[in-house]
């Protein structure tokens, strides 16, 4: 049952929820806190911004975990305050091995890398639940004494059938809160024989109201919808619901910003807040990417995952500015943000509760813009520089007929004389740019089918070349092939780019003749067109 309050007020760094007051750790948490973490637990200056992404590593990062880490990350950075990378490993059935590392690699590559992680460190490790496991078996022997929990001594067979029967009825399954109803002396006889339990946590009825700064005053009575959850598996490990609230307190997380799936989740939270005697943080529950027919984005498919794009040749900048331009959250809206524009115009105010269509067919136009600012910025040039000659040599190897092709200067004045064209630099090694990296083979007969004058214009262009005098610009050369038309008899100006075109590039259609012939440069123009008189035209 979901209960609507008053609505989105307030200010962002507002306190989260009034009636839960300011009430401290519990002395015998904070010294469990302090013997796993091995540094002296301090409170949080007051107004500190605390955020945290924590991922599960059970799948590599995909779109929308990276749009959840961005929206945590620019929080953070607006407010001067801490973004921590917590990895959330307690479901040890379903890791994916790689995947740890895949989210911290990929983090740093999108330029939004935390603060405190378990590669980077932080006063509130370890930054891994797994290793952290001191710290739940403390709070579950809490709850238990206080009498929050209990032992549960269920069958993954008796709760199967449970669920059957619960469909058959056409009914939403739920556990039944069987041995909520125990004895102390039931209990201990049967721990005494060493039977497997879970511990669950005794959910009350009625709704617990708190204001989310996207979706406003919201209460969910979960006591009345489903069963008394587990918090600490039969194998040690706790689940998320115990696991996030007890490190988000201990992390001094003052802000949780994460998907809209656990909005309803959150009367548990809260609950657990409560028996725990912790202070529940600010929550904003951002609304899911879908895609454009409407369906949530999964991990199933392929193309949602980051590494997808990396090796599509997509810039990380590009990929951020797809996922915020399509959303909400920001106090305007346009293409080719960089970070720091970003930062600058989050508003948690501005994010809407409806869910955002990801128009992945604009990642092309998205690259296009962030490459081109790249390509401007001398330092960032540098490295696509470095980049494009990486792949230029992986790729062509020994073809390369001209060891200039891979000089730093040469490749510089190809980005230049390009951008604003290309989507990615891998386009650059597709076979409409070839001649860039490889002298083209044109036959007699391509030459004679696009003029009978071939052999003329390629003499007069070589002339005018030669005569220059180092006016080599496009505009320059522009005029000066149109003077070279005037001197031919049958030939129009539009066949004689066509020819020069396929004398240079091997290709019919391409950029400007000017626009070529700058970028080759001089001495490699006069090569390739001395090459075709060379040969008995």
């Amino acid at each position: 049952m979901l209960y609507r309050f008053l609505g989105k007020e307030g200010s962002v760094l507002s306190s989260s929820i009034a009636v839960f007051g300011a009430e401290s750790l519990s002395t015998g948490l904070i010294n469990q806190y302090r013997g796993v973490s091995g540094t002296r637990n301090r409170t949080s200056t007051a107004g500190e911004v605390r955020v945290r992404f924590a991922p599960s590593p059970t799948g590599f990062l995909h779109l929308g975990g990276l749009r959840t880490a961005l929206y945590n990350f620019l929080f953070a950075k607006q407010h001067g305050g801490t973004f921590i990378l917590r990895l959330e490993d307690t479901d040890r059935s379903r890791i994916v091995p790689g995947a740890a590392q895949d989210i911290q690699h990929t983090l740093e590559w999108a330029g939004i890398p935390p603060d405190e992680s378990a590669s980077r460190g932080g006063p509130y490790g370890p930054y891994v639940q797994s290793e952290r496991l001191r710290l739940y078996s403390s709070a579950v022997q809490s709850l238990l004494e206080s009498g929050h929990a209990y032992h549960c001594f269920c069958t993954n067979q008796r709760l199967e059938l449970l669920k059957r029967e619960a469909l058959r009825k056409g009914q939403t399954p739920r556990y039944d809160n069987r041995c909520r109803h125990l004895h102390a002396n039931q209990v201990q006889e049967k721990l005494g024989r060493g039977e497997p339990y879970t511990v669950r946590f005794r959910l009350h009825q009625g709704a617990e109201p708190f204001e989310d700064l996207v979706f406003g005053w919201t209460g969910h009575a979960v006591g009345e919808v489903e069963g008394d959850p587990v918090i600490l598996k039969n194998d040690g490990f706790p689940t998320y619901h115990l696991a996030n609230v007890v490190d988000d307190a201990h992390m001094r997380v003052s802000h949780v910003l994460r998907g809209a799936e656990w909005l309803t989740s959150t009367g548990k939270h809260l609950q657990l807040y409560r028996a725990l005697r912790l202070t529940p943080p600010t929550f904003a529950h951002l609304p899911l990417l879908l895609n454009p027919d409407g369906t949530k984005l999964s991990k199933r498919q392929g193309d949602v995952y980051i590494s997808h794009y990396r090796q599509q040749g997509v810039l990380p900048e590009a990929l951020l500015d797809l996922i915020t331009h399509c959303g909400s959250g920001f106090n305007s809206n346009r293409m080719g943000r960089k970070q720091d524009e970003l930062i600058g115009e989050f508003n948690v105010s501005k994010i809407v509760t409806h869910s955002a269509v990801l128009a992945l067919n604009k990642l092309p136009e998205f690259n296009r813009i962030h490459l081109q600012q790249r390509i401007e910025d001398e330092s960032q040039c540098r490295l696509l520089v470095e980049e494009l000659k990486n792949l230029i040599t992986q790729t062509l190897g020994d073809q390369i007929e001209d060891q200039e092709v891979l000089q730093r200067d040469y490749i510089q004045r190809v980005l230049h004389m390009r951008k604003g064209h290309i989507t990615s630099v891998k386009d650059l090694l597709s076979p409409a740019y070839s001649y860039l990296w490889l002298r083209p083979t044109v036959s007699r007969q391509q030459l004679e089918e696009t003029s009978s004058e071939s052999h003329d214009i390629i003499t007069l262009v070589m002339q005018c070349i030669r005569g220059c005098g180092g006016k080599f610009s496009t505009e320059f050369l522009t005029s000066e092939l149109k003077l070279v038309v005037k001197q031919l008899k049958k030939t129009k100006y539009s066949s004689v780019m066509k020819l020069l075109r396929l004398v240079l590039t091997g290709h019919q259609q391409g950029p400007a003749v000017g626009e070529i012939m700058v970028t080759l440069g001089e001495d490699e123009v006069c090569l390739r067109l001395q090459k075709l008189l060379n040969s008995e035209l």
